[in-house]
């Protein structure tokens, strides 16, 4: 039971009547407020100046001859983030009450008490849990005020944790993790109240930003249109030991982990913490009748009766196989069930959400629409595996769900850099079932479903008694994704025509989608030479447009104002991966040809292209001996004299890459043959149709 944390004191419990009423009836008269809140006029005065003086409430002067009427009393940004944290707190206090009176009349407790303090009804899918918006009248006020506020324009990834933080899906937090909290959830998977927690959610930002800035200060958050969301309290501001996150939460300080790439390589260097109002949500122009709030979900099974919801997480399309194991899993729970899919940001490569979504609507009529319902999650996925299950565990019961079903390698990122799996296939079920009471929500095991064909239905594979005398059919991942790359029937006991059709129109077969070939080498090792014999060909075969980024192509057109310092070439390769990019997306072929000697921006070019197509990596591996003989414009020289500043191979470095999709040797080799290299890798990945 909830102890002194749900105490309010009766000072509190004034100042939360005020902001209550200030909020909801910013323009009454004082004499008007006094009674709402059970005041004297006198009483009510001397309230006023202490919330003024704290910096919670605003006065302005309102002309008007009424002496009671002469001000007008409104929320600052502090005062509604006050108001939130004290309408947590009396809400606690009331279920304290509340159980101690069900207890004395029933001899038991209610279990409405959420546990370790927790202020959202978990055991109840039904009520609503709290969320961060102030009022609509607070949110038009707060966007006039917040114009003078410092800004920092969210990234994807933190736009989608805002918006979980708003609307109540990551219910307890109040916003971005404190330093406390942070440490607290890395180490113990709890924050420091004790709370059950396995992810950090922190605000990171560059080291410029962070300094500007002063403990205390409300800062205004946008989305990348400029457009306010949100303010935060900055309440902490520190550097965090980035590798320890690493390997507390993900498992491994290894950069083949998607999430951990991204903190090491794309995350900024200082994380703040603090309290967030909410003043509107994020605004999304696709699927807008499927996106529901924890609380709009809790509504609808209030409406139709729901007592018990099944949640299934996905990421990608849905197939006969998931079908049948969400049937079982909904009678096995005796459960309605929701599909329940990522929308947000999951591991890169994977299917966009546009076409998966087309691909659930097209499917949603095999399933009874009086018990199933589909709805959107703009979650940014960090596929941690087991602490990542507990996560969706704690967020689908803020949603109103019961049971959660956990799959086998749940938001498994894949192999590591040794080439194993990053997490045991039943690692995320483990864990899920050591916390499923305190989680509030039951887990239903994932079962491996496979088509037993003399039978012509699915079945769990650990239940198929008369395996030797049964013939069994799985396609694995990577064999669909090998049968649409190259144009091969997909067979229906596999998938749903309507999802096969939806799924060629955005994958066609290789030969026929865009890509990028992207050169790397030193400077003088010839990868301009072979890129433009490449484009000749590939113009002579034609059927696809073709596009030619070389290094000093790019640098006059798109980047005549950057210079050759570390950030700057980063800033002109990421420039070129864009543009490619582009033309991958849009059918074309992208032929790069820069030095770029720096492995992980390569590898953020690479993210971004293969979203679209294919990224064929070619080193041109020729010596830095031979590009210095090689030298026509002298640049090594200069660069030996130290008159050229931070040149690749000399005074910089270069990342040799690992595991490129090709590697051209140059050294005695005419130019025709490297080009004649490159075109016949190009026809073995099936990119080019060989004739």
């Amino acid at each position: 039971m909830p102890g002194s944390a749900a105490i309010i004191t009766d000072e509190e419990d004034r100042l939360f009547r005020l902001l209550r009423q200030l909020d909801r009836a910013p323009e009454a008269s004082q004499r008007a407020t006094a009674e709402a809140i059970g005041l004297s006029l006198g009483r009510l005065n001397a309230e006023l100046r202490s919330a003024t003086d704290a910096g919670f409430i605003r006065v302005t002067d309102r002309n008007s001859s009424d002496r009671r009427q002469r001000y007008a009393y409104s929320l600052t940004l502090k005062g509604a983030a006050e108001k939130a944290r004290l309408t947590d707190r009396f809400l606690a206090r009331k279920f304290a009450e509340y159980d101690a009176l069900h207890a004395e009349l029933t001899g038991s407790h209610s279990h409405l008490i959420p546990v370790k303090h927790r202020t959202n009804l978990m055991q109840n899918n039904l009520a609503p849990i709290p969320e961060l918006y102030v009022s609509y009248d607070s949110a038009q006020k707060l966007k006039v005020e917040a114009a003078d506020l410092v800004s920092w324009d969210l990234t994807p990834r933190q736009i989608c944790d805002l918006e979980l933080l708003m609307n109540g899906g990551f219910n307890p937090l109040k916003g971005f993790l404190t330093e406390e909290d942070y440490d607290s959830v890395v180490d113990t998977m709890r924050l420091k109240d004790g709370s059950l927690w396995p992810m950090p959610i922190t605000l990171d930002v560059n080291e410029d930003f962070a300094q500007s800035l002063e403990i205390g200060q409300d800062i205004a958050l946008r989305d990348q249109e400029g457009v306010i969301l949100g303010t935060m309290t900055v309440t902490d501001r520190w550097e965090p030991n980035k590798s320890k996150e690493a390997e507390k939460v993900f498992g491994a300080d290894d950069l083949a982990h998607p999430a951990v790439n991204y903190l090491h390589n794309t995350a900024g260097k200082i994380y703040l913490g603090g309290p967030v109002t909410g003043i509107q949500q994020p605004v999304h122009y696709d699927f807008r009748g499927s996106r529901e709030t924890p609380n709009e979900l809790r509504a609808y099974f209030r409406k139709l009766g729901w007592r018990k919801v099944v949640a299934f997480q996905t990421r990608n399309p849905l197939h006969r196989a998931h079908q049948e194991l969400t049937f079982r899993a909904a009678r096995e729970a005796q459960a309605n069930l929701l599909i329940h899919p990522v929308v947000g940001m999951t591991k890169p490569g994977d299917v966009d959400h546009f076409t998966r979504v087309r691909c659930y609507e097209a499917v949603l009529d095999k399933y009874p629409a009086s018990t199933t319902h589909m709805s959107l999650l703009n979650l940014a996925m960090r596929m941690a595996g087991p602490r990542e299950a507990v996560w969706h565990g704690l967020i689908r019961a803020n949603h109103g769900c019961t049971h959660f079903i956990v799959g086998r390698d749940h938001a498994g990122p894949g192999k590591n850099s040794a080439g194993e799996d990053f997490y045991g296939p039943y690692d995320a079920q483990d864990l899920f079932r050591e916390h499923q009471d305190e989680i509030g929500i039951e887990m239903v095991d994932f079962k491996h479903m496979v088509y037993v064909q003399e039978r012509a239905q699915y079945e769990p594979a650990d239940e198929i008694k008369d395996k030797d005398s049964v013939t069994i059919l799985n396609i694995s991942g990577t064999e669909l994704r090998r049968r649409l790359a190259e144009g091969l029937e997909i067979p229906e006991w596999f998938s749903f025509p309507e999802v096969v059709k939806e799924l060629r129109r955005t994958r066609p077969p290789r030969s026929q989608q865009g890509f990028t070939v992207f050169f790397t080498g030193f400077s003088g090792s010839g990868k301009s030479t072979i890129a433009n014999a490449l484009m000749v060909k590939l113009m002579e075969m034609g059927g696809r447009p073709v596009t030619l980024l070389d290094g000093d192509i790019v640098r006059k057109n798109l980047s005549s104002e950057l210079g050759f310092s570390k950030e700057h070439r980063d800033l002109n390769i990421r420039r070129i991966g864009y543009v490619a990019s582009e033309i991958t997306k849009n059918g074309g072929i992208a032929i790069c040809a820069p030095i770029a000697p720096y492995s992980t921006t390569r590898r953020a070019v690479r993210e971004d292209i293969e979203a679209y197509g294919a990224f064929v990596e070619v080193h041109v591996a020729t010596s830095i001996e031979e590009c210095e003989r090689r030298d026509r414009k002298g640049l090594y020289k200069l660069a030996r004299e130290g008159k050229i500043k931070e040149f690749t191979g000399i005074s910089d470095p270069y990342d040799v890459p690992e595991n490129p999709e090709l590697r051209v040797e140059t050294e005695n080799v005419d130019v025709d043959n490297c080009a004649h290299q490159v075109i016949l890798k190009l026809e073995s990945m099936g990119l080019i149709a060989a004739n």
